[in-house]
C-alpha cells in the first residue's frame, strides 16, 4: 500500500499528483498530459483552468468567504439565483443551495414530504424511484438509488423505497421492444402507485437520462410526458435528478427540455460550477415554498455549508462562461460529432452491444456475445480494465458496471468538457478503440 495519510478512493491504485489543468487536459507532477474525456465523473463542462472562475472565487473569498445561510445572504447568490430562474423549466423557481448531489437529493425528499404534509396529505411518505439509478451516497439517497452494488451493504441502515424498471430499451425489463412495448416502463409507475396506495406516495424521483449506473440511457420520446400525466393524476411530485445532466450536458440547459416536460422539483450539481466548487441545488416552485411557509413557517432542513458565498460566486462565473462562450450549443454540436465517431469506431465491434447517448453524454456498453447480449463475467472487471488501459495512454474515461443485472454488465462513459475540439474527440475515440481491442480479447 502506498505510504500516505490520505484515504484514497481506490486504495490499491497509484494516484499521480495532478498539478495543472487547461481546457480538456490535466497534467501530473511528472509533466504527463491526460485528456479528461469524462469530465471526471461527468462534472467538468467548461474545461479546466478557467481563470475567470478562479478569480471570481478569490474575490468572493477575499470579501466574505462564509456566512451562515440562516442569517445572511450575499450578492453572488442573489444574482445567481435570479439568472438561474430564467433557465430552469420550473416557472417561478426558488433555489436551495447545498454542497453535493447527495445533499440535494436528501433535501428534495424532505421537501416532497413536507409539502405533502403542508397540503394536508400527511400519509404520503413514500418516494418511488427506478432500478438502474444512482442518486447519492447518503442513506436517504441510497434508499431511492437503484444500484445494488452501492445499496446492499448499507440496506439494514435505511428505510427502503419502492423501485420500478428504467426505460432501458437495450435490456427491456419486459422482454419487449419500442414502440410495441406500450411504454410498459412508464406504466409501471402507475401500477406501483396503486400497489403502494395512492394516498401514500409523495414523489417520483428519476434521472431524465440514465446516468452512470446504466450509462447514458435515453428514454423513448413519449416516456416523460406519460410520467408527467401519471404524477398529475395522483397528486405526486415529479422530481428530476439533473445532477449529471444539467447545465448543458445533453445539449440543452436541462435534459427535461428535450421532452417539453416541467418537473415539480429539480436537483442539480456537477456542472453548476464545473468542478470548481462543491455546490448543489434544489430547485422548487415558489408556490410550493409558500404552501410550506403558510403551514410550517420554514422548510425543516439546513446545513453548515448551505448557501455558500464562494459557491455562489463560482456558479455565477461558470454560468457567465457557459453563456459567453455558447457552450450549451457547443455541447450539442460536438456531442453529435462524438456520437458519430463512437458509432463509426465501435458500433460494429463484436463485443460492443450498444453505443448510446445525447449531447456530450455518451456510453459504450460491452457484451461477451452481441447476439444474446450476454455480459462479461463481473470477475473479468472489464470496464475498470478498459479505463485503466486508457489512463495508461493518457485518456480519462468513466467506467460503470452492473447494468445488466445489478452485478454483471460493463460500460464506459465518454463525456468530455464542452470545449473539446474535433481533433481531441478523434484522439479519445482512437484510444478507446485501441483499448477495446486489447481488453475484450483478454477478457474473452
Amino acid at each position: 500500500m502506498e505510504r500516505t495519510h490520505v484515504f484514497r478512493r481506490r486504495i490499491s491504485y497509484p494516484h499521480p499528483q495532478a498539478v495543472r489543468g487547461e481546457g480538456v487536459y490535466l497534467y501530473d507532477q511528472a509533466g504527463r498530459r491526460y485528456i479528461d474525456a469524462s469530465g471526471g465523473p461527468v462534472v467538468v463542462n467548461i474545461g479546466h483552468g478557467v481563470k475567470e472562475v478562479a478569480a471570481a472565487m478569490a474575490a468572493q473569498a477575499g470579501a466574505v468567504a462564509y456566512v451562515h445561510g440562516a442569517t445572511f445572504t450575499t450578492a453572488a447568490l442573489e444574482r445567481y439565483a435570479g439568472r438561474l430562474a430564467g433557465l430552469v423549466p420550473l416557472g417561478d423557481a426558488r433555489f436551495y443551495f447545498l454542497t453535493s448531489g447527495s445533499e440535494a437529493v436528501e433535501a428534495a425528499l424532505k421537501f416532497a414530504r413536507q409539502l405533502q404534509v403542508a397540503r394536508g396529505e400527511a400519509g404520503r411518505d413514500v418516494t418511488i424511484a427506478r432500478w438502474g439509478s444512482y442518486h447519492g451516497a447518503t442513506l436517504g439517497a441510497l434508499a431511492v438509488s437503484g444500484k445494488p452494488s452501492m445499496r446492499n451493504l448499507y440496506a439494514p441502515l435505511f428505510r427502503d423505497q419502492p423501485h420500478i424498471p428504467a426505460p432501458y430499451c437495450y435490456r427491456c425489463a419486459y422482454d419487449s421492444s419500442y414502440p410495441g412495448c406500450g411504454l410498459a416502463c412508464a406504466q409501471a409507475l402507475e401500477e406501483e402507485i396503486k400497489r403502494q396506495g395512492p394516498g401514500r406516495v409523495a414523489a417520483f424521483l428519476a434521472e431524465p437520462v440514465g446516468g452512470a449506473t446504466l450509462g447514458a440511457v435515453v428514454p423513448p420520446p413519449e416516456y416523460w410526458p406519460r410520467v408527467r400525466e401519471i404524477c398529475d393524476r395522483y397528486g405526486i411530485l415529479l422530481i428530476a435528478d439533473e445532477v449529471m445532466t444539467g447545465f448543458g450536458r445533453t445539449g440543452r440547459w436541462f435534459a427535461m427540455e428535450h421532452w417539453g416536460v416541467r418537473p415539480d422539483a429539480m436537483v442539480m450539481g456537477k456542472g453548476a460550477t464545473g468542478g470548481y466548487f462543491p455546490l448543489s441545488i434544489l430547485a422548487v416552485r415558489r408556490a410550493d415554498v409558500e404552501t410550506i411557509v403558510r403551514a410550517h413557517g420554514d422548510f425543516n432542513h439546513g446545513g453548515t455549508f448551505s448557501h455558500h458565498a464562494v459557491g455562489g460566486a463560482a456558479a455565477l462565473a461558470t454560468l457567465d462562461y457557459l453563456e459567453s462562450h455558447h457552450l450549451v450549443a457547443a455541447a450539442a454540436r460536438q456531442g453529435a460529432y462524438l456520437g458519430q465517431r463512437l458509432q463509426e469506431a465501435l458500433g460494429r465491434h463484436p463485443c460492443v452491444g450498444e453505443v448510446r447517448g445525447i449531447g456530450m453524454l455518451w456510453a459504450v456498453e460491452y457484451v461477451a456475445d452481441r447476439q444474446t447480449k450476454e455480459p462479461f463475467s463481473p470477475q473479468a472487471g472489464l470496464s475498470t480494465r478498459l479505463a485503466d488501459l486508457a489512463f495508461e495512454r493518457g485518456v480519462l474515461l468513466y467506467p460503470g458496471h452492473g447494468g445488466a443485472d445489478g452485478l454483471a454488465g460493463d460500460h464506459l462513459m465518454v463525456a468530455p468538457p464542452f470545449v473539446a475540439s474535433a481533433a481531441e474527440i478523434d484522439q479519445v475515440v482512437d484510444v478507446l478503440a485501441e483499448v477495446t481491442a486489447i481488453a475484450t480479447q483478454r477478457a474473452g
